[in-house]
């Protein structure tokens, strides 16, 4: 008989008084038998074999009854046509055979008839039940293909192992009507006890899961070893060695009762087994990535990092040697300018490591932010009392509207892109060339715009600029390449957003937004 995938459970019959609902399924359950309902049919083909006996000749009845083999064949197979053809005769004997309401047979020539009548009937329900077994076996094969086609699909897309075991027992519970549980090999290739999804209830034979994976052969049900366990324990087999177990318990014992549906199992596990290779490869790969990025990191890190660390120590160790050994034989302003070089030299050291140890925060996802409402012309202040110096004689133009509403913020750190700003125009401009400061306020949020007169930026570069250790221009300043990345995380952990744009008549912008306070309402006139 074929394998029918429908998910009916008829494990549940007790013993008992019998519900309604119980009646109706015990009902069902007896009408959809085939001997019955060949039974059915054959009565159903006598009753209009009378009804049309008084126009037709007794011949022309058998072919009711052929019509009533064919449909039982249709509907039940082989086994209850065989049961229809065989009761056909006999009610044909019965019902319209003389003599009648007898099983006796008149004359010799009638047995011919029968003979003939049974032997048709048999061929006939014999080639219609095996038509019928061909297509079911097509229905099955294409419903299955269709599933393994879906399961495919989703196994395809990247997902950690878990959620593809989930899948694959979604798919193999649904097309097998059983009972799944997967089990996952660890990185060293030792199978994890623990399934990564189960819906078992008695568990899993951890001693037949390992020797599936040891030997790469299923065991359990229905295999030469154990074959009296309630499951089949499949190994998922990839190319590089074993990810894991398959472990089926079908609730109905005729799912897994053909090689064919074993067969068929056996791909869905090979597809999952191959599906899990590929998320272990592509782990790997991301693995590798990652390490190759690290090390890129790390060797542009030390590559710009440390001619940036060693030109102050230099310049800070040369004056301070110098200070020591000749200062008694030095004049005031020559000590003086020594002294000022160590104190500029060791400041800038400072805004280095202090750029290094913000940038390894905003990496590592530990930047707090400590908002506060502030008005923004006090953090432009300090941002300019920081870099007084470095600034010299320059021109610095601020333009903040008196009306500018409180911004909220975390001002040690908006203050300290305004420096890494203001630091970057001193870096890339001549001397002398003055720098302008502007603040507007639109739609909730105000935008700073922190502008210079310099060269500008290289066509293309106006968003590379804030990558990690990315330097614009031809002429390569001094500096590793970090204020403007630690610009960016510090802008877009505030909600707002920050870029450059090279200005008409030279020079370049680079703009950020923060959140705004609300504009307040007025207090209302009251009556005296």
């Amino acid at each position: 008989m074929a394998v029918s995938l429908a998910s009916q459970d008829t494990r549940g019959a007790t013993l008992g008084p019998v519900s309604g609902a119980s009646a109706r399924s015990r009902w069902a359950r007896l009408a959809g038998n085939g001997y019955v309902g060949a039974a059915a049919a054959v009565a159903a083909a006598t009753a209009l074999a009378w009804l049309v006996a008084p126009v037709l000749q007794p011949p022309n009845l058998v072919m009711i009854y052929l019509l009533a083999v064919v449909l039982v064949a249709l509907r039940g197979g082989r086994g209850p046509a065989v049961a229809a053809a065989v009761l056909s005769v006999a009610a044909f004997d019965f019902f319209f055979v003389p003599p009648r309401f007898t099983l006796a047979v008149a004359h010799t020539q009638s047995l011919v008839t029968f003979a003939v009548m049974l032997l048709v009937a048999l061929v006939i329900g014999g080639l219609v039940a095996r038509v019928r077994h061909q297509v079911e076996r097509a229905r099955r094969r294409e419903r299955w293909t269709a599933a393994l086609s879906a399961m495919s699909r989703e196994l395809g897309a990247p997902a950690p192992a878990a959620a593809l075991a989930t899948i694959a027992a979604r798919h193999v519970r649904e097309v097998f009507d059983a009972e799944v549980a997967v089990l996952l090999t660890g990185p060293d290739g030792r199978l994890d006890p623990s399934p990564a999804v189960s819906d078992l209830a008695g568990g899993v034979q951890a001693d037949l899961a390992e020797h599936a994976v040891a030997r790469g052969e299923p065991v359990g049900r229905g295999t030469p070893r154990t074959p009296t366990a309630s499951a089949l324990y499949l190994p998922l087999a990839g190319p590089t060695g074993p990810r894991g177990v398959l472990v089926v318990r079908p609730r109905r014992r005729e799912v897994l009762a053909t090689p064919e549906a074993v067969r068929q199992l056996e791909t869905f596990a090979a597809q999952v087994a191959l599906a899990l290779e590929h998320a272990r490869l592509a782990a790997e790969a991301q693995e590798a990535r990652v390490r190759a990025e690290t090390e890129r990191l790390r060797s542009a890190l030390l590559t710009s990092v440390s001619h940036d660390l060693r030109t102050p120590l230099a310049t800070i160790t040369g004056a301070a040697t110098t200070l020591l050994d000749s200062g008694a034989r030095l004049d005031a302003a020559t000590c003086r300018e020594l002294l000022e070089s160590i104190r500029d030299e060791a400041e800038r050291l400072n805004r280095l490591v202090q750029n290094l140890l913000q940038m390894t925060r905003l990496e590592a996802g530990a930047l707090e932010l400590r908002r506060d409402w502030h008005p923004l012309e006090e953090v432009v202040g300090a941002a300019l009392a920081r870099l007084a110096r470095s600034l010299g004689t320059r021109r610095v133009t601020v333009r903040i509207p008196p009306d500018l509403p409180l911004v909220a913020i975390d001002d040690v750190l908006i203050e300290q892109v305004l420096v890494n700003l203001l630091d970057n125009a001193v870096k890339h401009t001549p001397p002398e060339s003055p720098i302008r400061i502007l603040a507007t306020a639109a739609a909730g949020r105000v935008t700073v715009e922190v502008a210079d007169h310099g060269p500008g930026l290289p066509p293309g570069e106006e968003e590379r600029v804030f990558e990690k250790f990315y330097r614009a221009g031809p002429a390569r300043r001094p500096g590793a390449g970090l204020g403007l990345a630690i610009c960016r995380g510090i802008v877009e952990a505030h909600g707002g957003r920050i870029w450059a744009q090279n200005l008409p008549e030279g020079g370049v912008a680079f703009l950020f937004t923060v959140p705004a306070a609300p504009t307040p309402t007025p207090p209302l006139a009251v009556d005296a």
